[in-house]
């Protein structure tokens, strides 16, 4: 029965080494990326710059709950989803 055992753990042991490497890796940093995203998204202010997932650089007019309002180059106004705002340019 111990050499079962040992066998089990051993043969184990790789794979749990694999999902560690892997959580380290990809999952924990995508978390903490994700997370930095929505405190950015929930900090945005009337007159910041922000980057959409389009490629659109545009202000922001308006905070609503769950979109924003923001202006283009010519001064037209549109609705904008929280959750496409890809980055805020610093100046």
């Amino acid at each position: 029965m111990e050499g079962s055992s040992a066998d089990l753990i051993s043969s184990l042991l790789p794979l749990v080494a694999l999902f560690a490497i892997f959580y380290f890796l990809i999952i924990r940093p995508q978390q903490k990326q994700a997370k930095a995203h929505k405190e950015m998204v929930a900090n945005l202010k009337k007159g910041d710059k922000i980057v959409t997932n389009g490629g659109l650089i545009v202000e922001v007019a308006k905070v609503e709950e769950t979109y924003l309002v923001i202006k283009n180059n010519d001064n037209s106004e549109m609705k904008l989803m929280k959750e496409f705002v890809a980055k805020l340019l610093e100046d």
